[in-house]
C-alpha cells in the first residue's frame, strides 16, 4: 500500500474551473419566481373578493329579515336602516334593537341602504353597491339587492 504525501494528493477540484451563476441566470430565475408569485397572488385576491361578495349577499338577506321583523312589530317599514338600531319617534310597537350599527355596513365598510318601495312590486329592498361603491358594475362591483 502506497501512502501519498500531502503534496502528491490531488485536490478534488484542482484542475476544474469553479463555475458560479451568471447575472443573466439569476435575473431569469428571479423573474420566473416573480411571475409565479403574481399568478398565485391574483388567484388568492380574486377568491377573497368573491368570498366578500357572497358574504355581502348573505348579510343583505339577514338585514332584509330584520326589516321584516321591524315591519311585523310596528306595522310600517323603516325609512332608514338606522331605525333598526334606535327606536324612531312616533312609531309604536318597536321591540328592537333589531341590529347593531356595525351590521348596517357591507363587507367593504360602505353603508347598506333601503329602498321603499322596492322595484318590481317589492315593498322594500336592501341594497349594497358592491365593492366599488358605485351604482351598477359587474362581478364583485355589481350592486346587490335583496329581496
Amino acid at each position: 500500500m502506497k501512502i501519498l504525501s500531502r503534496s502528491n494528493r490531488r485536490a478534488p477540484f484542482r484542475g476544474r474551473k469553479a463555475r458560479g451563476f451568471t447575472l443573466l441566470e439569476i435575473v431569469i430565475v428571479v423573474t420566473l419566481i416573480g411571475l409565479i408569485l403574481g399568478v398565485v397572488a391574483s388567484r388568492i385576491m380574486g377568491s377573497q373578493a368573491r368570498a366578500e361578495y357572497r358574504l355581502a349577499e348573505a348579510h343583505l338577506t339577514d338585514i332584509a329579515g330584520k326589516v321584516d321583523a321591524y315591519q311585523a312589530d310596528t306595522g310600517t317599514l323603516p325609512t332608514s336602516l338606522d331605525q333598526l338600531v334606535t327606536a324612531p319617534s312616533g312609531v309604536s310597537g318597536w321591540l328592537g334593537p333589531y341590529a347593531t350599527a356595525d351590521k348596517l355596513n357591507d363587507p367593504w365598510h360602505k353603508p347598506i341602504t333601503i329602498r321603499t318601495p322596492g322595484e318590481n312590486g317589492a315593498p322594500f329592498q336592501v341594497v349594497s353597491l358592491g365593492k366599488d361603491g358605485q351604482p351598477g358594475g359587474e362581478g364583485v362591483d355589481a350592486d346587490i339587492v335583496k329581496p
